[in-house]
């Protein structure tokens, strides 16, 4: 997981993660990846059917393989990666591939999806919004589909499910009438669904700042354009490749995906794309903004050095008539005259007004 930081020189985060410890290790060895470690993993088991629903919190894996056995649909939710032990249970007990749980240890890993016949797995991009520090959080999402239960590992506790738990914790809608497959379109529905509420921020701040551009350019506001296109090449970055996920999810393939929620997905389709085109917006407008203030900046300075090139230019003339009244030659005309220095002064601002009056009438002033 990483925050990038829109405001105050933070630092940038780095685009790839320390690998070291995986260079030379065979295929599948399991390697946690990444910079965000919980105090303890947490494990919650959401058990649920159209007639009951229950949910708990278990401290051991071996706790959440009765309700494997079950007729019900099971959502097992693991808020925290650092413990490899734990994750290597979870890949014995449920017949997970070695190179799947490698990829749910490297939080580095690139959207995508992958069919592993008895289940079906898919790496997602989390957004959050700090509003404290005007900052996006992006966080890995691991998903697995079973045949009747889903598997999500995540970083950290917060996420955006909430609306899913309350759906089926109450009933709502028709999500307990559906099988397993309906719960992982759903939880894949409700991250992309976030990102529109991600965006609508940074749109607002970009809308604010445009204003701001254009009327009070200054070092901060050359900070925060910089943060801002920083934030959405990362989210650029998340959720380009969703595109062609979502696709290869509609188009089906698997046994576990049933007919009637490809429906869904080709929905979740739609509004990939519409974030995909909403980013690229949003870069196209970040990327002006940063001309725009280049410009305004340029023409500050122009209108600074106009200033200062008609005061140089009113008092050269000023500067010629008292210099040539300032030479120490003896035989001089008007030295002598008794109302000369106050001739002196009225010639120079004479000269002055003239060329005030001149610069009005061309419009410099």
């Amino acid at each position: 997981m990483f925050q990038v930081v829109q405001t105050g020189p933070k630092r940038i985060p780095s685009i790839l993660k320390k690998r070291k410890k995986k260079v030379g290790l065979p295929p599948g060895t399991p390697i946690f990846i990444g910079r965000i470690k919980t105090e303890e993993i947490k494990i919650t088991v959401l058990d649920y059917d159209e007639i009951k629903c229950e949910e708990k919190e278990v401290k051991t894996v071996e706790e959440c393989l009765p309700f494997k056995a079950r007729p019900t649909i099971t959502w097992i939710n693991i808020d925290g990666l650092h413990d490899i032990t734990t994750l290597e249970k979870f890949g014995e007990h449920f017949n997970l591939h070695p190179l799947l749980l490698e990829d749910i240890l490297n939080t580095d890993q690139r959207p995508k999806i992958d069919d592993y016949e008895n289940h079906l797995y898919v790496v997602l991009k989390m957004l959050n919004y700090n509003e404290e520090r005007k900052s996006v959080i992006i966080e890995q999402v691991s998903l697995i589909l079973g045949e009747n239960y889903v598997l999500s590992f995540q970083e950290r506790p917060e996420d955006v499910f909430d609306p899913i738990r309350e759906r089926i914790k109450g009933k709502k809608g028709k999500i307990r009438s559906y099988g397993a497959d309906h719960l992982f379109y759903a939880l894949i529905d409700v991250i992309v669904d976030n990102y529109f509420l991600i965006l609508e921020k940074l749109s607002e701040r970009i809308e604010f700042l445009e204003e701001e551009v254009v009327k009070a350019p200054g070092t901060e506001t050359l900070q925060i354009i910089h943060s801002l296109k920083t934030n959405i090449i990362f989210i650029r970055k998340a959720v380009w490749p969703l595109r062609e996920l979502i696709s290869r999810l509609e188009r089906g393939g698997s046994v576990l995906i049933q007919a009637e929620t490809s429906k869904y997905i080709r929905d979740v389709y739609d509004h990939t794309i519409q974030v995909i085109d909403t980013v690229e917006t949003l870069r196209d407008i970040v990327s002006g903004m940063l001309d725009i203030y280049l410009s305004s900046i340029s023409n500050k300075m122009n209108e600074v050095m106009k200033v200062l090139t008609i005061i140089a230019t009113i008092v050269i003339p000023m500067t010629v008539v008292s210099g040539i009244y300032g030479m120490n030659f003896q035989l001089m005309p008007e030295l002598a005259w008794p109302i000369g220095y106050p001739m002196a002064l009225s010639l120079m601002l004479l000269v002055a007004i003239i060329m005030l009056s001149y610069f009005w009438k061309k419009g410099w002033l």
